[in-house]
């Protein structure tokens, strides 16, 4: 007597396929979630066991990552191309040090001037004056697009350089002026006043300016993430798809994009608030047309429209050139500065020019797509097969063949 091969019913076969991937988005989500403690908890306690330079260079890294996430929403999100981005971080690393600083001053050929307000109120100044910027250059942004937006932007880069080196009462001219240190409601984010120990370790800028570039960051992450989650965020992505169709939907083109022109600047300003904060004081070569195409870099790296993207396309591009600077000693090729060989600059920029490169040549995703890509293999137990389809195990020996009639993968099975 021969054996036959029972196979369960269809409505069994379905429920236990349907089962699979919710237990395993289940575990997904754990998983994700207890990364996400364990690098909030790493943040935290990041300062205590850490020297000046990681958390100077950690703060840099939050102020470029607040900027890099605010071009995202304008270049990889709705597709209008910016080279103006410098031009907005001088807007608001300006205006919180005019706003902020006091009046009097040397060096320069007119006496400084400032408002000597509060500090926390030259910050939001200074983001309010970069959003009102952008927002005034964004009817302009709204008639063109590609290549002839990018050009337009250019100019104000240009502009700003020429009246931070002109306008000498207000930036300090070509010497630039210091930047206000940080305060709010009496807590000096300085060195002293007051004095401050955690755990024995003692808290002075570094550390207290630490905290504050943490907190701004994720509060901008977690503004962009929803933002793009809500309805506004599906309209400017269908706006990046095409501008004919999201208007036959009824989204309107003029007015999104003069709104993403504006967050976009908001964060901008936010971020040179922070840059001034950073190295402590302003200067003109400081907001560049170099600063711009750095920002772009950031995002091509990280991956055009991804939030987290754009903050490791930051923690790439800015951190770089500072560790070449730190270890230039003992890094080849790379010389400190007054030195023969590269410096640590142009290394920097040699090396996150070739990673564009690569990036574009094999993973359009940027660093973002390569995050997915590892954790979707870390929650599939398996590698995917190109495409994103996941290879099927090969049939054992006596086993019943798999039925032609199974629901293609992202279909939907209702």
């Amino acid at each position: 007597m021969s054996e036959q091969t029972v196979s369960p019913p269809a409505g069994a076969r379905a429920a236990s396929a349907s089962a699979g991937p919710a237990r395993g988005g289940r575990r997904g989500s754990v998983v994700k979630w207890v990364l996400v403690a364990a690098l909030l908890g790493f943040l935290l306690v990041f300062p205590l066991y850490f020297d000046e330079f990681w958390l100077r260079t950690g703060f840099a890294v939050f102020g470029a990552a607040i900027g890099a996430i605010g071009l995202n929403l304008l270049v990889g999100t709705t597709g209008q191309l910016s080279l103006a981005h410098a031009f907005f971080l001088a807007v608001g690393a300006v205006s919180y040090t005019y706003i902020s600083g006091e009046s009097g001053g040397l060096g320069t050929r007119a006496a400084l001037q400032g408002l000597g307000l509060p500090p926390i109120v030259g910050m939001v100044v200074g983001v309010l004056l970069a959003g009102l910027a952008g927002l005034v250059f964004s009817p302009i942004a709204a008639r063109l697009r590609g290549i002839y937006l990018g050009v337009a932007s250019l100019g104000l880069v240009f502009i700003g350089v020429h009246v931070i080196n002109t306008w000498t009462p207000v930036t300090g001219g070509f010497n630039g002026r210091a930047a206000p240190e940080f305060s709010l409601f009496g807590f000096t984010f300085g060195n002293s006043d007051p004095q401050l120990w955690v755990l024995g370790v003692p808290f002075r800028e570094a550390e207290r300016l630490w905290y504050l570039g943490l907190v701004l960051a994720l509060a901008a992450y977690v503004f962009a993430r929803n933002l793009l989650r809500s309805r506004p965020g599906r309209a400017l992505q269908t706006l990046r798809d095409s501008e004919v169709a999201a208007s036959v939907m009824g989204v309107n083109v003029q007015a999104y994009k003069a709104r993403v022109f504006l967050v976009s600047s908001m964060y901008a300003g936010l971020s040179g608030v922070l840059y001034a904060l950073s190295i402590g004081s302003i200067a003109p070569e400081s907001f560049t047309l170099v600063v711009s195409i750095q920002y772009l870099a950031m995002i091509v790296l990280g991956g055009l429209g991804s939030v987290g993207g754009a903050a490791l396309g930051a923690l790439f591009v800015t951190a770089l050139p500072l560790l070449f600077q730190q270890y230039a000693d003992v890094l080849p090729l790379v010389s400190a500065p007054g030195q023969g060989g590269i410096s640590a600059g142009f290394a920097a920029r040699f090396l996150y020019g070739a990673a564009i490169i690569l990036i574009v040549l094999f993973e359009p995703a940027g660093l973002a797509g390569i995050a997915q890509r590892l954790t979707s293999r870390f929650r599939r137990g398996r590698a995917p097969a190109r495409g994103g389809i996941t290879t099927p195990p090969p049939e054992q020996p006596g086993s019943a063949p798999t039925p032609s009639d199974r629901p293609a993968q992202g279909s939907d099975t209702r």
